[in-house]
């Protein structure tokens, strides 16, 4: 089973920026669907930007024109550039990796990392 791992995470205050980055040990990502979601205390666990295998990306409403989903297929590494940030925007960020043909699905998860955005 594949541990996907997130880091980047942290403290920062309102309007500062944090860039989020995903590894996945054993699969290449530029193969598989990818994303990055978050979940909030109380709340369920929300998509905030996707990028497929064919490189297109999409992106909830509520971070549109802030953040960034990007993949460096050298590295093998998933990235999340956040900017302008809001109090809002604070929860723990996971990453995803999903792979689906007709015979076989791979769905993998990271731990999280947690963002707080508070002054």
């Amino acid at each position: 089973q594949v541990q996907l791992v997130e880091s980047g995470g942290g403290l920062v205050q309102p309007g500062g920026s944090l860039r989020l980055s995903c590894v996945g040990p054993g699969i290449i990502f530029r193969i598989y669907d990818l994303g990055w979601y978050r979940q909030a205390p109380g709340k369920q666990r929300e998509a905030v930007a996707t990028i497929s295998s064919r490189g297109l990306t999409t992106y909830d409403d509520s971070v549109k024109g802030r953040f960034t989903i990007s993949i460096d297929s050298a590295k093998n590494t998933m990235y999340l550039q956040m900017s302008s940030l809001k109090p809002e925007d604070t929860s723990v960020y996971f990453c995803n990796a999903i792979l689906q043909d007709e015979t076989r699905r791979y769905d993998f998860w990271g731990q999280g990392t947690p963002v707080t955005v508070s002054s």
